[in-house]
């Protein structure tokens, strides 16, 4: 379909977006729904397209550990000159219908959730929540942290795999999402409440599974009751199967995509297809756990920006004024005034997930590249905070925005492609 108008393309990609049902179906190893995990040694990164020699620390840190998950070598200094050399593939979770926290580093045998929106028939994938502490997505590489790894693959994953194949048509996404809106969660920095009533959907089908040792079932249900932010990595691939159905709308100004590599920050609109407008990341703002300062922190990483993009997060900061605090934006107030800001650089809100906190009015929906340029109002991030070194973990949580580099480029990107500029 032709669309006569830019305004006319984005309200039809907008409305692609309300119309999304994700529905998770399972856990399965990457390699199983990712053919590109098969071809050697791949791994999968956070943001846009880069080499190993210009991550930051952390996500090197993140390669060395799945480089030992993997069993390609025995030791840190084997891994790290197996990546230097090139001997590694590396591949943008997004490039192929995935998305990965911080790091984002995903490899063939590591568990992913599988989320399908059942509205376009699409699928994208992330993996799991691994808890607090020293996790690899912060670049830990420990051999904690690699059992854990193995430990989320060998009884975490089957475990949710069977609880999850006696639902016939999946886990309803949007109910979740609905119910946990209305409970404080805006899915970024906070998912209590969603990762609860997750909890609540799982708890009693795991109980039943008597075929499953008892001790892993407990396990399981411990590890969920345990993970507060675990509902996060669902948030996300449910997200990005959204905005992926979204984006078979091949016109307009809707951001249909944004995300960090520690280098660099990229974005993608309807109109652009798969081609990525970059601009310099930059060092989230916010506060710092106790013996930390913004001198120990990494520059802004991971695909979780995705969240964003789909109207929650920083976008829908007064669905969790308790975040305000913890992210050092103030309080009750400030997560209004950021969220009324929000609606300046979108086209509507979504009817499917009202906020009490906000008069019931929708979250933001479709962030429009040209009202980010016309207004200078960038979209706000919340995000956690990582060490600049490898293995040291969260030390801290705030907010971050893109460079508007990216949506400059973006737009005269598209007006060129018009026929508008030469």
């Amino acid at each position: 379909m032709v669309y006569k108008t830019i305004d006319e393309a984005n309200q039809a990609v907008a409305a692609k977006i309300v119309a999304g049902s994700p529905f998770l179906l399972d856990v399965v190893p990457a390699k199983s729904v990712i053919q590109e995990l098969n071809e050697g040694k791949v791994l999968l990164h956070a943001g846009p397209p880069i080499t190993y020699d210009k991550m930051v620390d952390p996500i090197q840190g993140a390669c060395v550990g799945a480089a030992l998950f993997e069993e390609w070598c025995e030791t840190e200094e084997e891994a790290r000159k197996m990546l230097e050399s090139g001997e590694v593939k590396l591949i943008p979770c997004h490039h192929v219908n995935a998305v990965g926290p911080m790091g984002g580093i995903t490899s063939a045998n590591m568990a992913v959730l599988v989320v399908e929106n059942k509205t376009d028939g699409n699928r994208a994938f992330c993996t799991m929540n691994e808890g607090i502490g020293a996790v690899l997505r912060f670049g830990a590489y420990s051999d904690e942290v690699i059992t854990r790894l193995r430990w989320m693959r060998d009884t975490l994953a089957p475990v949710l795999s069977a609880a999850l194949k006696t639902k016939e048509d999946g886990l309803n996404i949007n109910v979740l999402v609905a119910k946990a809106i209305a409970m404080g969660d805006e899915f970024h920095q906070r998912n209590i409440a969603a990762s609860l009533a997750f909890l609540k959907e799982m708890a009693p089908i795991i109980v039943g599974l008597t075929e499953i040792d008892q001790t892993k079932r407990e396990e399981v249900v411990q590890f969920l009751a345990d993970t507060d932010q675990f509902f996060l990595n669902i948030m996300m691939a449910s997200a990005k199967a959204v905005m992926d159905g979204a984006r078979q709308i091949q016109e307009g100004t809707i951001v249909t995509a944004m995300c960090r590599n520690g280098h660099e920050f990229g974005i993608r609109i309807a109109g652009m297809g798969d081609e990525w407008f970059t601009g310099p990341v930059n060092t989230p703002q916010g506060l710092y756990f106790s013996g930390f300062s913004e001198a120990d922190a990494a520059p802004d990483m991971g695909d979780s920006a995705i969240t964003e993009t789909f109207g929650v997060g920083g976008m829908a900061m007064i669905a969790a004024p308790a975040v305000t605090r913890f992210v050092g934006s103030g309080g009750f107030y400030d997560a209004l005034n950021t969220s009324n800001e929000m609606t300046e650089i979108c086209i509507d809100t979504n009817p499917n997930f009202p906020v009490p906190t906000w008069d019931f009015k929708g979250i933001c929906l479709g962030i429009d590249a040209r009202k980010v340029v016309e207004t200078g109002i960038l979209p706000v991030i919340n995000t956690g905070i990582a060490n600049k070194k490898a293995g040291l973990g969260q030390i801290g949580a705030g907010t971050v925005t893109p460079p508007i580099d990216c949506f400059e480029k973006a737009v005269l990107a598209y007006a060129k492609k018009l026929g508008f500029t030469e």
